[in-house]
């Protein structure tokens, strides 16, 4: 068996794979709120009771590997987003494996890595444009926090790097996100692109381009504002969630053209995380797309870079596997 997880700051998905002819194919799924949980140890805990309880109580994991929300370092990841610290030899000694048959990467990385396996069915193209071949891919994420990763052809295959560009700081293209800037900064020192491209964004701008509207909902703290606004807004019960959304999205193309300027990844980039199947009918209006290639002189060539939602919100924990079963083929 191989074992797999997603481990990011909402939620902990752990999925364990058998090999099929080079393969992997799900045996079982494991999804449950980071918050639950005290540490990763406690978290693998309840995983392989559930596991033995589920119908395989022989279990044997040859090789784990874990996308983690966070830069990795040194066996390590360095994030703000998670609520515990997370070690590759935490997780190694909690499953009895060697240290060398345990993975840990960054959860964007991951999500890279499961591009090859995916399935047409798993990718939306939100653009007409063509893939060029062997150019450079890129993959940006917005949940929790914000992720980016870049892929480049090696002459063989692509490899992935990871990036914590979500950390550089946030450009206000007009006035609205000025205001937006000029707010934030009283709160924080430094107003990086995560703060308004992730799901803490949503508040942000609802609250600071329209203080008239407060939503009694703002102040339970068992709803997600995030998830309401983005519902309210697809169901146009509230013009300011609405409005909202569209100031979100237009941030979030923006930051995409940004990376995309940076790499000129003609290969495509690929929008993943649970923020944009959330608000699927929004991304496929067209608002992601004009402001992804709006970018000056260089408009007309970022509008011919494919652009594609991944719709497996699995697609770390795939790619994880697909990194884990390397691990088990490198040693044999």
């Amino acid at each position: 068996m191989i074992l797999a997880g997603d481990i990011g700051g909402t939620k902990c998905t752990l999925t364990l794979f058998a090999e099929d002819g080079g393969k992997v194919r799900s045996s079982f799924r494991f999804r449950a709120p980071t918050r639950d949980f005290s540490g990763p140890a406690a978290l693998l805990k309840a995983f392989l009771v559930k596991a033995r309880g589920g119908g395989l109580p022989k279990l044997e994991i040859r090789a784990a590997a874990f996308g983690c929300a966070g830069a990795v370092v040194e066996g390590r990841v360095v994030t703000n987003n998670l609520p515990w610290i997370v070690e590759s030899k935490i997780l190694a000694t909690s499953l009895g494996l060697e240290p060398d048959r345990t993975l840990l990467l960054n959860d964007l990385v991951a999500a890279a890595a499961s591009l090859p396996h995916l399935s047409p069915a798993d990718l939306l193209p939100l653009n007409d444009a063509v893939a060029q071949p062997r150019a450079p891919k890129a993959l940006i994420a917005a949940g929790t926090g914000l992720g980016e990763a870049l892929l480049f052809w090696d002459g063989s295959r692509y490899r992935i790097f990871p990036s914590e560009a979500s950390l550089t700081d946030f450009a206000p293209r007009n006035d609205r996100e000025l205001l937006l800037v000029q707010s934030l900064r009283q709160r924080m020192p430094r107003v990086c692109s995560e703060e308004v491209v992730s799901g803490r964004g949503f508040r942000a701008i609802h609250q600071i381009i329209f203080p008239g509207v407060q939503h009694p909902w703002f102040d339970d703290p068992a709803i997600d504002p995030a998830a309401k606004i983005t519902q309210q807004a697809l169901e146009r019960s509230c013009s300011a969630c609405v409005e909202t959304v569209q100031i979100w999205t237009e941030a979030y193309g923006a930051e995409a053209g940004n990376m995309a300027l940076r790499v000129l990844p003609f290969g495509g980039v690929y929008v993943a995380g649970g923020i944009a199947l959330r608000i699927l009918p929004k991304m496929k209006d067209g608002t992601f797309v004009r402001v992804f290639s709006d970018k000056a002189k260089l408009s007309r060539e970022l509008a011919r870079i494919p652009i594609y939602v991944v719709l497996n919100e699995d697609a770390p924990v795939l790619g994880a596997a697909y990194e884990a079963l390397a691990l088990v083929h490198q040693e044999s």
